[in-house]
């Protein structure tokens, strides 16, 4: 039997060190953020959307969706954030429930999925389990601040996912990825053996 985790967390909590700490076990990964940015390529039906909706400013001038351009859009209007995900999440949604049927008809003893908005969407309904990923705010903003993110930015951003205690609350599991990436990988194991 299949047994297939939702895997969640704040913004810069961890969950790509989470995955990558998985995938290095050869265990099945599909992440709904590589999907984001997938069907947002050039010519694909979402970006002609978005177009449509929020215009061409939000399209570069190479073709590709110019995604600081979308974020000042839509994490500072919630109507903006909502249309924009009317658009995404039922494409994203679609695509990551096609992967665990794959994992499930293979017989694949295990899958993860990571979905950052898992309990914003309702989307733990379809995990045997579910997995947040979290670390304390200081190292939270010193994450962001390392992707170039102001604390404006990062605060908007937060603003549009549950506070992270709400998550690990809802959780069945909770990571802390405040230390080495080797104690990261060890809570996993120990939660996904």
């Amino acid at each position: 039997m299949t047994t297939i985790y939702g895997l969640t967390g704040g913004v810069g909590m961890g969950k790509s060190a989470a995955a990558d700490a998985l995938r290095a076990r050869s265990i099945a990964v599909v992440d709904s953020d590589a999907i984001a940015r997938q069907i947002v390529e050039p010519g694909q039906p979402a970006l002609v959307e978005l177009c449509a909706v929020f215009g061409a400013k939000v399209i570069g001038a190479d073709g590709y969706l110019d995604r600081v351009a979308m974020a000042k859009i839509v994490f500072a209007d919630t109507a903006a954030r909502q249309r924009l995900e009317a658009i995404l999440h039922p494409r994203i949604r679609a695509i990551w429930q096609a992967q665990v049927a794959a994992w499930r008809a293979e017989g694949r003893a295990v899958g993860v999925a990571v979905i950052p908005l898992l309990f914003e969407t309702g989307a733990q309904v379809h995990f045997d389990k579910t997995l947040c990923v979290a670390c304390s705010p200081a190292r939270q903003r010193e994450r962001l601040r390392a992707r170039g993110w102001s604390e404006e930015e990062g605060a908007r951003r937060m603003a549009a996912q549950w506070p992270v205690e709400r998550k690990m609350a809802a959780a069945d599991f909770v990571v802390w990825s405040e230390g080495s990436l080797d104690v990261l990988a060890e809570q996993l194991r120990r939660i996904i053996p």
